[in-house]
């Protein structure tokens, strides 16, 4: 009989949970590649290169060397993530609505339904946590790391400080002179300065959203757009509003989403992943998902995302499920993004 608890087996279950399983919306569109390091340190570089010309020279004399692209090399010891539970034996399980209701299952068939809800469960903390690591990047720069016996630690990736933004007075957009559309143009022409990549994305709160259309050249440019002199909002699909982001369309340049997901903090109170007066405008980061090693004899110290193990005790008697992981979200371009608070 398969063992369902051998870490192969459990590593398939997470595996094919993420068949359907779709990541949250800022790591599933800017970091969606990973890494995995052999060591509890994760390196990483950071592009500092300008655009540079290639030299001139006669084709009779030695050929002029040329020095590499710029770039720091950082490193970072990550916080562990320890995801433990218990299974509790006469738990209620799930099923479909409407379908048939039959006789009791047996305890296995029960102990195998919990196995693939935990782990799904374990599977989307973790990648919440990272989610909330990219909104935390996106917006600021860095990412402040605590947990218990880990010291608090900022990391900072170098974002340069022209690329967080407050609009004061009555330039806020909610205000009586906002220039939303101006403000845009100068944001992207700021991150092309500085990075050298283009401004593809606008990522807003709702309130954010809610004073961009209804601004007057805000609704005139998208009348035209639409050819709606009514219209005052970009037209979207049946599959535009997704769990945690509605996509609003293309204003200009940009794609236009508002971005509302949300996680519960260690006080147990609901907060967003972007707090209410943001806006992020993003371009190509190069984002990527680092992993440190995993520090566990039973996963050979592999380099892995995660590693899923379970044991019993036998008194007093519980089988218990742990998944374990050492993330770090790594912008490699970080300054092709820009956050702004608008009012």
């Amino acid at each position: 009989m398969v063992d369902i608890y051998s870490p192969a087996v459990l590593n398939r279950v997470v595996q094919d949970l993420k068949t359907t399983y779709r990541p949250p919306f800022l790591l599933g569109r800017y970091f969606n590649e990973t890494s995995v390091s052999n060591q509890e340190e994760i390196f990483f570089d950071v592009l500092t290169g300008k655009p540079r010309l290639a030299p001139f020279c006669s084709p009779l004399v030695e050929g002029k060397i040329v020095r590499s692209q710029g770039y720091a090399t950082k490193s970072f010891k990550p916080a562990y993530i320890k995801d433990k539970r218990v299974f509790e034996d006469g738990k209620p399980v799930r099923r479909p609505a409407g379908s048939p209701i039959s006789g009791p299952l047996d305890a296995m068939a029960v102990r195998q339904i919990n196995l693939a809800t935990e782990s799904e469960d374990q599977l989307g903390m973790l990648e919440r946590r990272q989610e909330w690591m990219a909104a935390q990047i996106l917006r600021t720069g860095t990412v402040t790391v605590s947990g218990e016996g880990y010291p608090t630690t900022v990391v900072d990736f170098g974002r340069d400080a022209a690329l967080s933004v407050t609009l004061t007075s009555t330039a806020r957009w909610n205000d009586s002179a906002p220039d939303p559309l101006g403000n845009l143009e100068t944001w992207a022409g700021l991150i092309r300065d500085k990075s050298g990549a283009n401004a593809v994305d606008v990522v807003m709160a709702q309130n954010v959203w809610n004073s961009f259309r209804s601004n007057d050249d805000v609704k005139d440019l998208l009348s035209r757009l639409l050819n709606l002199s009514e219209r005052t909002q970009v037209d979207i699909g049946p599959d535009a509003q997704k769990l945690g982001y509605t996509e609003k369309g293309k204003v200009g340049d940009y794609n236009i989403t508002i971005y509302h997901d949300q996680y519960t903090d260690d006080a147990g109170d609901t907060q967003p992943f972007l707090p209410d007066d943001y806006l992020m405008m993003v371009g190509q980061i190069e984002g990527v998902r680092h992993y440190g090693q995993i520090k566990d004899e039973k996963a050979g110290f592999q380099a892995l995302d995660y590693f899923q193990k379970s044991w019993t005790v036998e008194d007093p008697a519980a089988r218990f499920l742990m998944l374990q992981s050492a993330p770090l979200v790594v912008p490699y371009r970080v300054n092709a993004c820009l956050a702004a608070k608008v009012q």
